[in-house]
């Protein structure tokens, strides 16, 4: 490799971030103008902030989200901690036809989940709402739990199992003293990524949702088909800035701890 590839290397990063961040950084920008359209700057404030914290619809389309996405998440990560140690360590007849079938809901269409679903629902006479939203989110988030936590199990010294058991220790006290631990990277992960796989779903939760139980993107959904506004553009940056900043705090706190 001669000396210009690692520049033009560089250069590719350079363009592919700016590609990928660069409607980021335009929403983030309009989001500060004090003109009503966002369409052009024309000076700096903070309103648009003041002004989603103030909206109603915001407030309580944000309170939907959290009491299904915390839950879910909770819920999705428990069974697939326990599918994932499963899979892995037991030997049962269709264990491989049965974990294909598990994530086809990885690549399956949001659109075909959320219709079968919303048939499903309605052939049982169930009341769209709260639960039916959050029956929805737990599965299709358990699929992507369990890949992340089987996938850290593959990674377990099988080793430190056995010296515990051989030190006196039964399955039980070797499961939660030894193997959870060695786990919790991976249950912390799958739980980070599937909040929000489930915060952000809008085309299954569009179709298993009732009266008054509107997640924040479809809030969100409601709101641009009148234009996007810079209340819009505030309520899109608070969504992105929020989580990096809790990212990066938490990096901060485990160098901390590290160190």
């Amino acid at each position: 490799m001669n000396q210009t590839s690692p520049r033009l290397l560089f250069i590719g990063c350079v363009f592919l971030f700016v590609f990928m961040y660069a409607p980021l950084l335009v929403v983030i920008v309009f989001s500060l103008t004090p003109t009503e359209y966002g369409v052009s700057w024309e000076g700096f404030t903070l309103k648009w902030y003041q002004a989603v914290f103030d909206n109603k619809n915001i407030q309580a389309a944000l309170k939907v989200s959290l009491m299904v996405t915390i839950p879910s998440v909770l819920i999705a990560t428990a069974i697939g901690t326990i599918t994932a140690f499963t899979l892995y360590r037991s030997k049962f007849i269709g264990r491989a036809l049965f974990q294909g079938v598990l994530y086809i809901p990885l690549i399956m269409p949001d659109l075909v989940i959320g219709i079968s679903l919303l048939l499903f629902y309605t052939s049982l006479n169930l009341e769209l709402g709260i639960l039916t939203i959050l029956m929805a989110h737990v599965s299709f988030t358990i699929p992507l739990t369990t890949l992340v936590i089987i996938a850290r199990m593959q990674r377990i010294d099988r080793n430190l199992e056995d010296a515990a058991m051989d030190l006196g220790a039964d399955e039980w006290t070797t499961m939660r003293k030894v193997t959870l631990p060695l786990l919790k990277p991976g249950i912390l992960a799958a739980a980070l990524l599937a909040f929000p796989w489930s915060f952000n779903d809008f085309v299954i939760t569009f179709f298993v949702s009732g009266v008054g139980s509107s997640t924040l993107p479809i809030r969100v959904y409601s709101m641009i088909r009148l234009g996007v506004s810079p209340i819009i553009n505030a309520l899109g940056t608070l969504i992105v800035v929020l989580p990096l900043i809790l990212v990066v705090l938490g990096l901060l706190l485990e160098r901390r701890r590290m160190g």
